[in-house]
């Protein structure tokens, strides 16, 4: 039976963001948290092929003691273990210092659990934007890798092969590659499946694994955390709002709309600008 890790990030909710004006920082208290959107994919898809052809279905988050909401809601969707990674030890991490304590969470998921198969992570997070930590852990684990993934075509299990068409600028490209195999996941890929009864039952029941620092005794402390983390914000802002002059135009018909918005904008000489003639 396939063994299928999916990593997620509890991220603020993008709708309820603020901005502190004084210091240009995101204000998370009192805004909600919820599981990173495109996280919730790579979830889904797991799910789809455990429901296919079976499957063992792992999350894991490294975050604070509340990301553990995080790991319930995954687990009530379907997944059957979750581990949530936190520790003062991990804070401040950038990309580079979390693709190794993820990278090393799921070899100690595949010690504890059996080999991993398939590992899914989103494309990026909502509120670091990079898209770093999905390479940066395939990179530390020597897994193949399969970017912006938007369809999966065919997992084969037998013959250890993947099929996907990964979403490219100019088309879409088929790739097939081998397993152990890492892939981040496009919200095309698929439509997140709401929790069922018995999911949110044993949900609230379930308690997922925590590891500290204290369980992996072989972590390079200079490689976690500030220390770990060579990326450094120098500075942020918030863009300057202005306001702007406008004029609402209104009529009976959508042609006399039409006709007055044409008259305004001819009145304020903007074809002439733009190199129209009458």
């Amino acid at each position: 039976m396939l063994h299928i890790v999916v990593c997620i990030k509890q991220v603020p909710d993008s709708r309820e963001i603020r901005i502190d004006p004084k210091n240009n920082t995101l204000i998370r208290q009192g805004v909600p948290s919820i599981v990173n959107f495109y996280d919730l994919h790579g979830l889904e898809e797991a799910l789809r092929i455990k429901d296919e052809q079976g499957a063992k279905v792992t999350v894991v988050t490294m975050g604070p003691p509340p990301a553990e909401k995080s790991l319930k809601e995954c687990i009530s969707l379907g997944a059957d273990e979750a581990v949530l990674v936190t520790d003062r030890g991990f804070a401040g991490a950038d990309t580079l210092a979390t693709s190794y304590v993820v990278a090393s969470t799921i070899a100690k998921v595949a010690e504890t659990w059996g080999p991993v198969d398939m590992v899914f992570c989103g494309k990026q997070t909502l509120d670091g934007d990079t898209g770093q930590v999905g390479p940066g852990v395939a990179c530390r684990l020597d897994l193949e890798q399969l970017t912006y993934v938007s369809k999966v075509v065919k997992v084969d299990e037998e013959n250890r092969k993947v099929t996907v068409h990964r979403l490219l600028e100019d088309g879409i490209e088929v790739v097939e590659t081998q397993m152990p195999l890492l892939i981040t996941a496009l919200k095309e890929l698929n439509k997140v499946r709401r929790a069922s009864m018995p999911g949110m039952i044993r949900a609230a029941r379930y308690k997922p694994t925590v590891w500290t620092t204290a369980d992996f005794p072989s972590l390079e402390k200079a490689k976690i955390g500030l220390k770990g983390s060579p990326t450094i914000v120098s500075k942020t802002w918030v863009p300057e709002i202005k306001s702007v002059k406008s004029e609402r135009v209104e009529g009976d018909t959508p042609e006399l709309i039409a006709e007055a918005l044409g008259s305004k904008l001819w009145d304020a000489q903007l074809p002439q600008r733009l190199g129209w003639t009458s």
